[in-house]
């Protein structure tokens, strides 16, 4: 209080000198200003080297660390799961063999002879890393046919390969969105896409999940608010995110009609096609420069989208991701894309990986249709075996990743039931995984689900076996 006083009566000096233009006053006051602000200073230093042991003591044991994680509620901790040997259509998991109806392998090409030999061959002329990023000496032949290949196999004009799946679209999107942009972005996308948003610092505005309603009355409205301020906005790009299959749902993007917005309100689109490349649509059958993706399945031309971003680490089952589109577009990523430009490139030997997976789903044509008749099988067991139950099924059927929740008003019962779910499951052999989130940083709180995805490869005597081991299941945890 003391201090206060003599700092308010220093002001109130210095307020009459200047008043007053009293020049010799308001230099003395200066000076008295400044001898008081050391004085200050070196009492304060002194009073911390007077402190006693006591007071130190005292004040080491008031303190309380805040904790280093969250508590978790302990019914939802589970053993350490060991998975032994390659993550291929059966693993050894703590000594049983399950078939494998997690993994994203949906071709089945883990352990595949074809590509272990092709990898084997390429560490033998590159060795095992490539020893910098893109732009520093760690381009290699194999990185620019890949890259080729993958915008060939879209239709696109050129694409960009990164090192790691979940930098592509976090890296992507703030490359071209700076601050004062705006984008519109579904609530359920993936947290790789969130971290990208994050990083881009644009205003987003999220619409619901695949509700174009939604989306559209946002459009109008910014549309509007930019009509009122026209040489304002003429400076701020607009861009819609997705995802083609959205790993959160397993529903399908409407990109028929997001195609419809973007020329109608003049935005741009970025679609991750991380679950959907290779996937979705009959492989070009018929049709020039359409293949394997979501734009393929609704018969939309890829140059059409701006920019589509895919993870390697799913139908292609080796690691890394890659962006694709016009060629303007992907050379402003060779400059500002973090992840492409600051991190070592893909290995060689991944990316003949990569090369070599993407022939043999163009040499087999059949196999995405046989995919997609084996998804749409799986879909229908898991609504059969649902059936005057609380599990319901989430996602589009043609998905080959299933989502399975269950209805109840507590979130303890949903999660309890959930993890027996997967444990029984196991015990017969069958393995199936939680959807795991980071809650404290997704956007918006997910719905506690099991995922469960389909692989061409799986028998119609395994079909039968996951469809009676389902509703026995479900029979057995019913509650509520």
């Amino acid at each position: 209080m003391d201090a206060f006083r003599s700092y308010f009566i220093i002001f109130i000096l210095f307020a009459a000198a200047l008043f007053l233009r009293n020049w010799s006053l308001l230099v003395v006051v200066m000076l008295c200003s400044f001898a008081f602000w050391k004085y200050r200073l070196q009492l304060g230093k002194t009073r911390k080297q007077l402190m006693s042991e006591e007071e130190m003591e005292a004040r080491i044991a008031a303190w309380e660390p805040l904790p280093l994680v969250p508590e978790t509620c302990d019914s939802n901790i589970r053993e350490p799961q060991t998975i032994e040997g390659k993550i291929t259509k059966y693993v050894n998991i703590n000594g049983k063999e399950c078939l494998n109806m997690i993994s994203s392998d949906f071709y089945g090409l883990i352990g595949n002879e074809r590509i272990e030999e092709a990898a084997k061959n390429t560490i033998f002329k590159y060795g095992v890393g490539s020893c910098g990023p893109r732009n520093f000496y760690g381009t290699v032949d194999v990185h620019l046919n890949l890259e080729k290949q993958l915008a060939d196999f879209l239709g696109c004009e050129e694409a960009i390969l990164y090192s790691y799946g979940f930098a592509t679209i976090a890296s992507a999107i703030p490359a071209y969105s700076k601050k004062d942009d705006l984008i519109f972005v579904d609530k359920s996308v993936n947290f790789s896409i969130q971290k990208g948003l994050q990083a881009s610092k644009s205003k987003i505005i999220w619409f619901n999940h695949n509700d174009m309603d939604h989306l559209e009355r946002l459009l109008e409205e910014q549309s509007l608010a930019d009509s009122k301020n026209k040489k304002k906005t003429a400076t701020i790009r607009k861009f819609i995110v997705v995802e083609g299959i959205y790993a959160n749902t397993a529903d399908l993007c409407p990109l028929d009609k997001l195609v419809e917005f973007k020329w109608k309100y003049k935005v741009r689109i970025f679609v991750d096609e991380s679950l959907s490349f290779g996937v979705l649509g009959e492989n070009g059958k018929g049709r020039k420069n359409y293949k394997l993706g979501i734009t393929e399945h609704f018969g939309i031309d890829a140059v059409d989208v701006d920019l589509i971003s895919a993870s390697l680490e799913n139908a292609i089952a080796t690691t890394g991701g890659f962006c694709a589109g016009r060629s303007f577009v992907i050379g402003h990523q060779r400059l500002s894309g973090l992840g492409y430009c600051f991190s070592a490139s893909l290995p060689p030997l991944l990316t003949v990986a990569a090369s070599e997976a993407i022939n043999i789903i163009q040499e087999k044509p059949n196999l995405s249709k046989i995919l997609r008749q084996k998804s749409i099988a799986l879909h229908k067991l898991i609504l059969t075996a649902t059936e005057g139950l609380k599990f319901v099924v989430i996602g589009d059927e043609i998905s080959p990743l299933k989502h399975i929740g269950f209805e109840h008003e507590d979130k303890a019962v949903v999660e309890q039931v959930l993890n027996d779910f997967v444990s029984e499951l196991q015990t017969v052999g069958i393995l199936v995984s939680k959807a795991h989130y980071l809650s404290d940083q997704e956007a918006f709180s997910q719905k506690a689900t099991v995922k469960v995805t389909c692989r061409v490869d799986v028998t119609d005597e395994e079909m039968k076996k996951i469809g009676e081991n389902f509703r026995l299941v479900m029979k057995k945890l019913k509650r509520g």
